[in-house]
Formats: C-alpha cells, sequence, structure tokens
C-alpha cells in the first residue's frame, strides 16, 4: 500500500508509505502513529488548543540505540502545509514564523503523515486576536541525573506536589515517557511569565533547600550527578515542553502520559507506551488537572 486516506473532520488526509517503520524496536508503523494520534485527539487537543507547537520529526523512524535515527525540531510551516491547518503567526528578534495549532485531530493525523512523533507547547495560548496571553499554567519539569531513575523522580514529584499545594497550587503529574515527570498546575492568568517563572524557581530552591540530597535546582550538569534537577525555566515564554499525550522519539513508543497521583509510587512506577495510553483512555483513565481546588 502506497498511501492510505483517512476522513477526519470532514477532511481526507493521505498517509504515505503508511507501512513505513518509525520504531523499528516494536515495529510500530507511521499507520499505528497516526491512528494513536486519532484516537487521543479528544484528550491531547485540550493540553495543546490555541498554542504554538514545534515539532520534532523522524523523517526516516527512531532507529535504535546502536544507530538512532537523525531528528530535527521544526518551527516554521512550510510550503507543503495543508490550507486547513490553522495557524498563528509569532515575531521573533529577526523573523516571523508559523506555527500550526493542534486544535483539530485532522492536524494530528497530519503530524504523523510528516513524522512529527513529537509536540512541544509553551504554557500560554494565543487569544482571539492571535495575541499571546499570560500563561494558564506553571509546569516543573523532573529531570534525573546520572545514578538516580524515575522513582527518584517519584519521591521528588511527592515532595513538589506537596510545595506547590502550599502556595495554593493543584497539581498533576507527568510522566514525560522519557526519562523523568512533569507537575503541571492551573493558573488564573493573572500572572506575566516572568512572574510564573519566578514563581517555578522558588519552588525549585525551597526543595533544594529542604532536600539538598534530592534536589537540585541548577542546570549544570555535573551538579545533577545522584539527584533530580527541577527545571523550571520551561515557564519562559519561549520555552516549551511536550505536551501530554505525545509520543516520544525513543526507541519504544512511549509517551507523555497524565498520571494519578496513586500511581507515583517510587519504585513502581514506569514509563508507557502508546498501547498502554490508549487502554487507559479506552478505560476512562483520563486523569485532569482539578480546576477550581485552590483557584
Amino acid at each position: 500500500m502506497t498511501h492510505l486516506d483517512i476522513a477526519v473532520d470532514g477532511t481526507t488526509v493521505t498517509l504515505g508509505n503508511p507501512a513505513k517503520v518509525l520504531y523499528p524496536s516494536t515495529g510500530t508503523t507511521k499507520q499505528d502513529v497516526a491512528l494513536y494520534y486519532l484516537q487521543v485527539a479528544p484528550v491531547l487537543i485540550p493540553w495543546a488548543r490555541d498554542r504554538p507547537a514545534t515539532r520534532k520529526r523522524w523523517v526516516d523512524g527512531v532507529g535504535t540505540d546502536a544507530d538512532p535515527g537523525k531528528s530535527f525540531f521544526q518551527k516554521n510551516l512550510d510550503a507543503g502545509t495543508p490550507g486547513w491547518v490553522l495557524r498563528r503567526t509569532m515575531h521573533h528578534k529577526d523573523h516571523d514564523n508559523s506555527y500550526p495549532l493542534v486544535n483539530d485531530a485532522r492536524t494530528l493525523v497530519w503530524l504523523a503523515q510528516i513524522s512529527a512523533l513529537e509536540i512541544h507547547v509553551p504554557q500560554w495560548t494565543f487569544g482571539a486576536g492571535g495575541t499571546p496571553q499570560r500563561p494558564d499554567r506553571l509546569v516543573l519539569d523532573l529531570d534525573p541525573g546520572e545514578g538516580v531513575g524515575l522513582a527518584g523522580c517519584a519521591a521528588v514529584a511527592l515532595l513538589a506536589r506537596d510545595c506547590l499545594d502550599r502556595h495554593g497550587l493543584d497539581s498533576l503529574p507527568v510522566t514525560s515517557g522519557s526519562k523523568g515527570v512533569h507537575l503541571y498546575a492551573p493558573l488564573d492568568g493573572q500572572a506575566t511569565s516572568e512572574e510564573v517563572a519566578a514563581l517555578a524557581h522558588e519552588v525549585a530552591l525551597s526543595l533544594e533547600h529542604d532536600h539538598p540530597e534530592l534536589v537540585v535546582s541548577r542546570m549544570g550538569r555535573d551538579l545533577r550527578r545522584g539527584k533530580v534537577f527541577i527545571d523550571w525555566s520551561q515557564n519562559w515564554p519561549a520555552k516549551t515542553t511536550v505536551v501530554p499525550y505525545s509520543l516520544r522519539g525513543r526507541c519504544r513508543p512511549t509517551v507523555a502520559a497524565p498520571r494519578t497521583w496513586d500511581e507515583i509510587v517510587p519504585g513502581e512506577l514506569a514509563q508507557l507506551d502508546y498501547r498502554q495510553v490508549l487502554a487507559r483512555v479506552t478505560n476512562g483513565i483520563i486523569p485532569v488537572i482539578p480546576i477550581g481546588g485552590h483557584q
């Protein structure tokens, strides 16, 4: 089969070479990726809606541990982008970029067509007139240093939850699909990105002060050995974080997966692949940020 037409949102999206293997270790194909994104669209889109999407693409697949596939980040849309892909233009220092908005399922299928396995977005949205709004969520990226696994991230996630709670912020854990854990907390949109980043930095510093044997808030890799680095900088307006329910370009087709706090158990937590996430969604295991608790 040289192509596959998928009807979605009143549009036919054509997958070229649908049997192309993008994850050799599991035999996961471009068609598998497209159908995954189509099935999780209702739960992924609320996390991505109206945010400029940066794509990380593996045109020839992710490869293997011994021979990794080549990848690249793409911000600007190219001339081959379908006209129905919603987009917004952002001005950077010396140029403008046109970014897609992942606001509908057909766009997710198109991203699979171009082998954009990972979708990265900022913590703010565009307003109705195309103007960037103040952030509506805070994120902490818990990144394990050398000698620390997911168990260490789970332990720090529980500490960070308590710290965020003391600031009046409910939070939701997301296993990143890579090495660590992301924590999201909803905001009321009143604070600037600079203020939110300062708060996230304060949380990271507080945890580092109280648990110096576990946590580091500074970026130097030599400081991270045996500890969990809390990356608070992803709250800056120019920074992005992989969107929950996005695939990851790892050797296995793992996913940035929202979890319940009951699952964050050191020593028991594991990253999930796309089949596990599909099963969770099918069974109604769809953790969400509890809006309206402390807000």
